[in-house]
């Protein structure tokens, strides 16, 4: 099957699958291995699922375009656990990319620069350097509003609200040479101009062992908070390099501003070497670099998936990143035409089935009005899947060998094993699982998680057909007479 078929999925009766176990778990008690989060806040017991506005969107979205985002997440997604909505990038500027720059892609946000390298591009800021809202594009966030009203919004929804930061303190602050809130500091103080982000010029870094540098990102959350924002997406943290100090001050900025929110540390990927601190001072973080809907990036995320399952624990949360399902790229921009997902049937089938046996957080980034209800209701709807997401443990890959992998995990509430099998091959083929190398002995009976049918018990072995690039989810429940 190919992308055309997209539309023409499944039956229903396919889709509004039972739940398999609707009793709620405590997750934090499931995994007692805390010992790395000190005091933290559980903010992210289970791996968040949501909605975000880059793949669509890009950086322009508006406050129409999202309020109405929100509304369709209340009504089509609320009711499968998708509860965190977010603004994604550069929200400060009245209107992004709205020049050709030649050296970037198409709508990229880059600011233009006079000689010095001051901005000529405005950013919406205050006196503090913290930057704030664009009225134009978010109305609501007049009279030094800010998002808050926007966030109110969300919450009355039932939902909860994120945003995007960049790391480090605006060029704008730096050439204006703004004050640090609260202390004698200015912006010149702490910020390092060399230390500018290579994808994305509106910032510079700040040195986290200066004076004032915590005291700028206390005076920012101390801004978030009164938003009533739920979810911080901090870009340009792990991207070469390891900025390991201004993590470090995002965490505690987050610990002392009073209200609980989810830290989420971009772009990958994320250095392994690096997941202890990880552990410590995120709630996830992305393992890959922008993950798009091309077959190579969802093959090299069975690798990044399986080199991190050790890490994955309540509150910390390996970030396969956003999910590129349904309408993608709107006016040419972020990445490639404007298009619906590149990924055939059989691959999405295998994306959310790695994502999910991997217990990956769920962020899908796809346009909700221009994607096909059939596919919302197939990939984003299942329940026994967002089950296995949310309340699976043991994670981890068993093979991946000779283009068949099998990943395996235990149910938190039952004696239940759950089985990933996927065919990364390029022709279809039988995969064979081999009940032993989990010394799963005796009798199993089998249900397929996609379709809910039960297949019948097994003994020693389980093997099924598995399409070109494509993936299937299972319960294996022990047979007792």
């Amino acid at each position: 099957m190919n992308r055309r078929e997209l539309i023409k999925l499944l039956p229903a009766t396919l889709v509004f699958n039972e739940i398999i176990n609707t009793e709620n778990t405590n997750y934090e008690n499931i995994n007692p291995e805390l010992e790395d989060q000190g005091k933290s806040i559980i903010v992210a017991p289970r791996p968040p699922l949501g909605w975000n506005s880059f793949d669509a969107y890009d950086c322009r979205i508006n406050e129409q375009e999202f309020r109405a985002v929100v509304d369709w997440m209340a009504d089509n997604l609320k009711e499968v656990g998708f509860e965190y909505v977010v603004i994604d990038y550069i929200w400060f500027n009245d209107n992004p990319g709205n020049w050709k720059n030649p050296n970037r892609r198409h709508g990229h946000p880059d600011l233009q620069l006079n000689e010095d390298g001051s901005p000529k591009d405005k950013l919406i800021m205050d006196k503090f350097g913290r930057l704030l809202p664009s009225e134009k594009r978010f109305p609501s966030a007049a009279n030094n509003k800010g998002f808050k009203p926007l966030a109110d919004y969300v919450h009355s929804k039932g939902l909860k609200f994120g945003i995007h930061i960049m790391r480090g303190i605006p060029r704008q602050a730096y050439y204006e040479n703004t004050a640090v809130k609260g202390t004698k500091y200015f912006a010149k103080d702490i910020a390092e101009p060399f230390d500018n982000c290579n994808w994305c010029n509106n910032m510079f870094g700040v040195d986290a062992s200066k004076p004032g540098a915590q005291a700028y990102y206390d005076s920012l959350f101390e801004l978030y908070a009164k938003w009533d924002v739920d979810f911080i997406k901090a870009d340009d943290t792990m991207y070469p390099p390891y900025h390991k100090g201004e993590i470090e001050i995002l965490n505690k900025a987050i610990q002392k501003c009073g209200r609980p929110m989810v830290l989420s540390l971009s772009c990958g990927e994320a250095p392994l070497a690096q997941a202890n601190h990880l552990k410590q001072n995120a709630n996830m973080w992305r393992v890959s670099a922008d993950f798009w809907d091309k077959w190579p990036a969802l093959l090299h995320s069975f690798d990044l998936l399986n080199s991190w399952s050790s890490h994955t624990r309540a509150n910390r949360w390996p970030d396969g990143d956003m999910l590129p399902i349904g309408y993608l790229s709107m006016d040419n921009r972020p990445h490639g035409p404007e298009r619906m997902s590149l990924f055939t049937v059989d691959e999405h089938y295998t994306l959310m089935t790695l994502f999910c046996i991997a217990r990956s957080p769920l962020i899908w980034g796809g346009d909700p009005f221009k994607t096909p209800k059939e596919i919302v209701d197939t990939f984003l709807k299942n329940k026994n899947l967002i089950y296995v997401n949310q309340y699976s443990t043991d994670n981890r890959q068993v093979f991946h060998d000779k283009n068949s992998v099998a990943w395996i995990a235990k149910d938190t509430k039952s004696n239940t094993r759950y089985l990933a099998l996927f065919n990364t091959g390029e022709e279809k083929k039988k995969v064979t699982f081999n009940l032993e190398l989990e010394h799963l002995r005796g009798d199993y009976k089998i249900k397929d998680l996609w379709t809910n049918e039960e297949l019948g018990t097994f003994k020693g072995t389980f093997a099924t057909e598995i399409n070109a690039h494509g993936g299937k989810l299972y319960s294996l429940t022990k047979f007792t007479t």
